[in-house]
């Protein structure tokens, strides 16, 4: 079958002399689901951006239907049957889903907006393609599954027949998945071709029909998924053998943090999460579960000191942390690892080291006579460069200059170079490849095996059901279930409880969260 969407050779090199794509060759049958996989780095969004007309190549050439094409801007793209659906979406919240999904190309009727037509043509597309959705309310409402339905209804609308789908799994629980899936396969079934980029690879396997692999800005391969294993997948990806799996050992000592009755708000005083109850022992994981913004994150915020509580209580070791300073918290045995780390993890302006010390600027070993001694500190960051396994020019070079993988393992590095009693860690190994998440996992079981209480929040179940112990589920700022870790609780157990689909019987939710 004649490919419908080709990049020959492409190569795009960014001012500062970074090659982001290096001959890179992609071909797209019509009619399928075709994956692009890689690391971070390895050149799969700059493509993508290519094929959507966001950048154009320094070199090589897109070919649509056999014809060379080129495209100056998006708009040339859709024009050409191309969409695209960014992890980020873009989105009014205030308008209704059928206003979205028109803005830009609304029907009229004479010169004014036949607001009929254009709910009837939503509906209808909705309906085609298995994108359940009602047009008439404002997408704010909407949780994020069905915000996303309303991004691919938009390319849909402009006659999409190549939809570029970028990392579209990453916020969804299992059973929004499958609904994915689903319209995926509808959208196939009705001549659409999709192009999927993913970082988990079981996700990737399951829907695709063929797989493109890249890596350092070039193409590894392209591969059947049916003749592929996850295992030889990831090989592909990083050029070595890689397995992301930990050892659970059963070494839980006393309870280390108590959460008593929480409540927490937000700026404007309206309530986030309340009634909310858990400990944590020294030595054990206990995972934080939940859609995005149902009070995890928040959670960790209020016992790090970095959010106030509006009632309730957190206790370390039997001692409250109400009135302490983040400062004196850390002094505590507190150490966090924040979810973005750019804004509350890192300085990205400043060096490595005195990124590696900016948490113990107290401390004697590196400050003397109020001053930092610069051996000292670089002495430091060079022995935490070397066990943490950093990929870096030196101590002095900025830490904006590094990888993402390479920027957290500085956050690791810090938070971890020395033994914490309550380590909080939110969404760790977002954004960073697999040779760097097999080494994150491995430091925060390490923390746990040497008897800290870790509480971990993060938006991809499998690393929650691989590094827990115990698992609570949040919906809607309260714990509403929680589990005993074991290899029969499944994603999709979570995810009933993670939608509000199914209650836990309230006996065996408080035999779970002892």
């Amino acid at each position: 079958m004649a490919p419908l969407l080709e990049a020959i050779s492409i190569g795009k090199t960014y001012p500062g002399g970074t090659r982001a794509n290096d001959g890179v060759e992609l071909s797209v049958a019509p009619g399928e689901v075709h994956a692009v996989v890689g690391e971070n780095g390895a050149g799969k969004s700059t493509l993508m951006k290519i094929l959507f007309g966001i950048e154009q190549p320094d070199s090589g050439q897109l070919r649509l239907e056999g014809r060379p094409v080129s495209f100056a801007n998006p708009r040339e793209a859709i024009d050409h049957g191309i969409g695209m659906v960014f992890q980020h979406f873009s989105l009014v919240p205030s308008f209704s889903v059928y206003e979205n999904v028109v803005l830009g190309s609304e029907p009229r009727k004479g010169i004014r907006f036949d607001r009929e037509k254009a709910i009837a043509e939503v509906r209808a597309l909705s309906e085609k393609f298995r994108l359940a959705v009602d047009p008439l309310p404002p997408v704010g409402e909407l949780p994020v599954g069905q915000q996303q339905r309303v991004e691919i209804l938009k390319a849909l609308y402009r006659d999409a027949r190549i939809l570029i789908l970028d990392e579209p799994t990453a916020v969804l629980a299992p059973q929004e998945v499958e609904e994915l899936f689903v319209a995926i396969r509808a959208l196939v079934a009705q001549g659409r071709t999709v192009i999927f980029i993913a970082h988990k690879l079981p996700e990737v396997l399951e829907i695709s029909d063929r797989i493109t692999v890249m890596r350092a800005g070039r193409t590894v391969g392209s591969v059947k998924a049916s003749e592929v294993t996850e295992e030889s997948l990831a090989t592909m990806m990083v050029g070595r053998e890689i397995t992301l799996r930990v050892e659970r050992a059963p070494a839980r000592g006393d309870v280390a943090c108590e959460v008593r009755s929480l409540a927490i708000a937000n700026d404007l005083g309206a309530t986030i999460a309340q009634g909310l109850d858990l400990k944590v022992h020294s030595g054990e994981i206990l995972g934080l579960v939940g859609v995005e913004g149902n009070g995890q994150a928040e959670l960790l915020e209020a016992i790090a000191g970095l959010r106030p509580i509006a009632g309730g209580e957190v206790t370390l070791y039997g001692e409250s942390l109400g009135g302490l300073s983040i400062l004196q918290r850390r002094e505590k045995g507190l150490a966090s690892i924040p979810e973005d780390r750019l804004v509350r993890g890192l300085a990205a302006g400043s060096t490595i080291a005195e990124n590696l010390v900016a948490t113990r600027l107290a401390d004697r070993r590196f400050v003397r006579k109020g001053l930092l001694d610069l051996k000292a500190v670089k002495a430091h960051a060079q022995a935490l460069i070397e066990r943490f396994s950093i990929r870096a020019g030196g101590p002095g070079f900025a830490v904006a200059t590094l990888s993402g993988g390479n920027m957290q393992k500085v956050v690791v590095a810090r938070e971890l170079s020395e033994q914490p009693r309550l380590l909080l860690v939110n969404q760790p190994t977002r954004g960073v490849d697999l040779g760097a998440t097999q080494f994150i996992w491995k430091s925060l079981t390490q923390a746990r095996d040497g008897g800290a209480a870790v509480l971990l929040s993060s938006a991809d179940l499998s690393e929650l059901l691989a590094l827990s112990d115990r698992l609570v589920v949040f919906y809607r700022g309260r714990i509403v279930a929680a589990f005993h870790n074991s290899d029969e609780l499944t994603p999709e157990t979570l995810g009933t409880y993670m939608l509000g689909l199914d209650t836990q019987e309230p006996e065996v939710m408080r035999a779970a969260l002892k």
